[in-house]
C-alpha cells in the first residue's frame, strides 16, 4: 500500500480543482503543466514517491497537489477527489507484468474512479483510451480497455472517452522511437504496410482541456492525427524530416509474434508480449470530426508534428 502525500482540502475550498490520475506520464505532465500556466489548481495522483518526485521536478508555478496512493484504494481515491470539480483518468497500459493485469489497470482503476466520482460530487470524467478497443476484441488489453470505458459510460457522472492512437510529443517514447528509425540506414519493420495516425500530445491535451470546459458529454469519441500513412510511410517522413534518406524492409508479423511468444514464455517480466504488439500493430484509420466538431480544436500537421518531436537534433 502507497502511503499517502497530505494535501488540504479545506485550503481549496472555492476552487476548482482539477484531478489528474496517472499525472506523472508524458500526457499527465504535459496537462499539468498547460494547467499551472492557466492558474488553474491541479492535484496529481500518482502511485509512488518516484512518480511524486517526476511531477516536483516540472517546478511549475502555481504547484500541483501530489497524492499518492494504490489505485484501487477506494476510500484513498474518494479522499483524493474530494472538493474537487472534474476529474481527467490516465491510468492504463499497454502491457501485463507480474504487478499490473489489464483488468486492475483498466476495469478496476475505472470502477473506483467511477464510485469515487459519484460519492464526492464530481462534475464529470475525461478517460483516454485507445483507438480500436471493443469488448469482442481478441486482443486482452483492447476488450479490457473497453469495459473499462463501459464502466465509466454507465456511472451517474458524465464521462468523456477519448480514444487515441499512437501519440507523438517531445522528448516522449514513441517520439524517441521514431527518431531512431528516422536516423538509421536501414529499418527492419514488423508489417511495414500497417497504418499509422500519429497525433500530436499538444493536440491530446487540448482536447482534454476542452472537454473541461465544455458542457459534459457522455460518450466516446475516436481523436486521431490528420494523415493515415504506413508504418513505412511514417518512417520514410520521419527520415526526410532530420534531412535523411532509410531503406525499410518489411517482416512478417508473425516473426514478431513468435518472438514474443517465446519471450514471454521464458521471462516473468518480457520486453514486448503478443497482446503487446497486437495493439501496436492495430491498424488506424479514424475520421476525427466528429471529434474535432465537438470538442472545437484543430489538428497540427504531420509535417509540423515531426519538426518538433523527431527533427531536434540525432536520435541518441
Amino acid at each position: 500500500m502507497c502511503a499517502q502525500i497530505t494535501f488540504d482540502v479545506e485550503s481549496q475550498a472555492g476552487v476548482n480543482v482539477i484531478v489528474i490520475t496517472g499525472a506523472n506520464g508524458n500526457l499527465g505532465r504535459r496537462l499539468l503543466s498547460e494547467l499551472s500556466a492557466r492558474g488553474e489548481v491541479a492535484r496529481a495522483v500518482v502511485r509512488s514517491s518516484r512518480a511524486a518526485d517526476q511531477i516536483a521536478a516540472l517546478n511549475l508555478d502555481p504547484a500541483p497537489e501530489v497524492v499518492e496512493l494504490d489505485y484501487l484504494d477506494a476510500n484513498a481515491m474518494a479522499a483524493a477527489l474530494r472538493g474537487c470539480r472534474a476529474l481527467v483518468h490516465l491510468v492504463g497500459i499497454i502491457k501485463e507484468t507480474a504487478n499490473g493485469s489489464y483488468h486492475d489497470a483498466h476495469e478496476g482503476t475505472t470502477r473506483v474512479v467511477a464510485e469515487a466520482a459519484a460519492h464526492c460530487g464530481i462534475e464529470r470524467v475525461i478517460y483516454l483510451s485507445i483507438v480500436g478497443t471493443s469488448v469482442d476484441s481478441a486482443n486482452p488489453c483492447l476488450s479490457s480497455k473497453a469495459r473499462g470505458e463501459e464502466i465509466l459510460l454507465s456511472a451517474p457522472v458524465p464521462a468523456l472517452v477519448i480514444r487515441v492512437p499512437m501519440v507523438l510529443g517531445e522528448g516522449d517514447y514513441a517520439s524517441g522511437a521514431l527518431k531512431a528509425r528516422a536516423w538509421r540506414g536501414t529499418n527492419l519493420l514488423l508489417r511495414a504496410g500497417s497504418l499509422e495516425q500519429p497525433i500530436y500530445a499538444g493536440d491530446v491535451v487540448a482536447a482534454v482541456l476542452a472537454g473541461l470546459a465544455e458542457r459534459p458529454l457522455n460518450e466516446a469519441l475516436d481523436l486521431a492525427g490528420p494523415r493515415i500513412l504506413s508504418r513505412s510511410e511514417l518512417t520514410h517522413a520521419a527520415a526526410h524530416a532530420v534531412g535523411r534518406s532509410t531503406r525499410v524492409i518489411s517482416l512478417p508479423i508473425a516473426f514478431g509474434l513468435m518472438a514474443a511468444w517465446l519471450l514471454q514464455t521464458l521471462s516473468a517480466n518480457p520486453p514486448v508480449t503478443t497482446a503487446m504488439l497486437g495493439v501496436l500493430d492495430h491498424d488506424d484509420q479514424v475520421d476525427p470530426g466528429l471529434a474535432l466538431d465537438k470538442l472545437g480544436i484543430e489538428l497540427t500537421s504531420l509535417e509540423v508534428m515531426l519538426s518538433r518531436c523527431v527533427a531536434d537534433g540525432p536520435a541518441a
